[in-house]
């Protein structure tokens, strides 16, 4: 089973049998879920009480600022081509921070994204008008 996120592919390697009796098959899931649980539980207690909440505000500035970095990146590439069509090793190096500012940013954006999906961390709803 592949998963595909907005920059990777993980790919499930979970044993899945597939020539054991139901009862046993039943008794394994049931250890399984117990153990997705404790990780479900593990996960909210830490990062509820490191998060405490996320709002539309709290996405709102973490888009914005992913879209800046983007920006930022985009924008310096296509000015220093402008010049030249090989750039220099600093020139590469600066595109490669810029790249790594936005894909940090946007993989911070989705992952708090996950915390609020999965019920990790509490949102919080704008109030209504």
């Amino acid at each position: 089973m592949a998963i595909m996120t907005s920059s990777t592919r993980r790919v499930g390697d979970h044993f899945e049998p597939s020539d054991v009796d139901p009862q046993v098959q039943r008794r394994l899931r049931g250890y399984l879920e117990q153990i997705d649980y404790t990780a479900f539980a593990s996960n909210k207690a830490v990062l509820g009480a490191s998060i405490p909440h996320a709002d539309a505000e709290r996405f709102q500035r973490l888009a914005v600022a992913a879209a800046t970095a983007r920006g930022r990146w985009v924008a310096e590439a296509a000015t220093m081509t402008e010049a030249a069509a090989s750039l220099t090793d600093a020139q590469v190096a600066r595109l490669a921070h810029l790249r790594s500012a936005y894909e940090e940013l946007s993989a911070v954006y989705e992952a708090t994204r996950r915390m609020v999906e999965r019920g990790y961390v509490a949102y919080r709803a704008p109030p209504q008008v």
